[in-house]
């Protein structure tokens, strides 16, 4: 009872203490750690009472509440744990032009969450198999036998700790970040989700690729958004030679300094290549985001396209002119 009412009177305190500063943080802790908190008070009480009898029911009892008490314990560090880290990725707000430095930190907090739920589980589980003596004092047979399914084990566990060492490899290097830009696999999209074991690539259709974070430390990947967030959208189109650059180059430039997604950083119109019946004319133009270079790039495109044909159709392919180039061909 004396445990149950400490609980309650914590978290009475609380409400009345936090200032209205923290009201909201302690509100949050109290709400997420008070069934645990109130558990760990409770069995250390029952613990403690228990250390004035002395027979061999009661020293099963208390082993048994040490047991109880570990795991609760660990419940509530993790719990508190959460919420911190929960606090950490609300102040870490990824919609700013420049949000390089934010996602890394989510990206790292994220990993650091599941990482230190994992030690803290592996620690009260250990902490458990410390409390039987017979453990402790194992024979060599039982060791060698232990030996072989430890060995077993870790032949079945190595793709999962690979993974795991992979993912920590790509927290501490900066490699790759929460909400990067990359292609994979032939595929263009976001980074939605990173664990110590695998990664969610969310692509441009809203389809999801889950790849192992092995993946990343193994194959080459394009990253759009490694040092910055700026990204140059490129388009391309397939002109006829005779088509006019300098026009061209003109109406590129009214429509993307009129267009709200261009930066007003970067833009050129150049001839890049040729084939045998065209020109390969490319647009570059740089957006704050990829998001906002895709749009871009789709609004360039567009409103050139509607130019030539507008303008000079027969410089299209499939123009007026391509009966021409057919029969000088032949």
């Amino acid at each position: 009872m004396a445990a149950l009412l400490a609980g309650w009177l914590t978290g009475v305190l609380v409400r009345f203490v936090a200032r209205r500063r923290y009201r909201r943080t302690l509100t949050k802790l109290h709400e997420n750690c008070h069934k645990p908190f109130v558990a760990v008070l409770v069995v250390a009480a029952n613990y403690i009472v228990l250390f004035e009898f002395d027979n061999r029911v009661i020293t099963g009892i208390r082993h048994a509440l040490l047991l109880a008490l570990l795991v609760v314990a660990a419940w509530l560090v993790v719990k508190v744990l959460f919420v911190i880290e929960d606090f950490v990725l609300q102040r870490l707000k990824v919609d700013v032009p420049d949000n390089r430095r934010v996602r890394r930190l989510r990206t790292q907090v994220a990993l650091m969450r599941r990482l230190t739920t994992a030690t803290i589980t592996v620690i009260a589980i250990a902490s458990m198999f410390m409390t039987f003596t017979e453990l402790r004092t194992l024979g060599a047979s039982l060791l060698a036998s232990a030996g072989i399914l430890g060995v077993i084990a870790g032949l079945a566990a190595q793709t999962t700790l690979t993974n795991v060492f992979a993912g920590m490899q790509l927290a501490l290097t900066d490699s790759l970040r929460y909400d990067d830009v990359v292609v994979v696999e032939g595929e263009w999209g976001r980074i939605e989700e990173m664990t110590l074991t695998f990664v969610v690539v969310q692509l441009w259709d809203e389809r999801r690729l889950v790849l192992p974070t092995t993946y990343f430390t193994k194959t080459p990947f394009q990253n759009w958004t490694r040092h910055e967030t700026r990204v140059i959208g490129a388009i391309q189109l397939h002109l006829d030679y005779r088509a006019p650059v300098e026009e061209l180059r003109v109406e590129a430039r009214r429509i993307v300094e009129a267009s709200e997604l261009w930066d007003r950083r970067e833009w050129v119109l150049q001839v890049v290549d040729s084939t045998p019946w065209t020109m390969v004319v490319r647009v570059l133009a740089s957006a704050a985001d990829a998001a906002s270079a895709w749009d871009l790039r789709c609004e360039v495109r567009e409103k050139l396209i509607v130019f030539m044909r507008d303008n000079h159709p027969e410089y299209l392919p499939g123009g007026a002119d391509d009966s021409y180039r057919g029969g000088r061909a032949a």
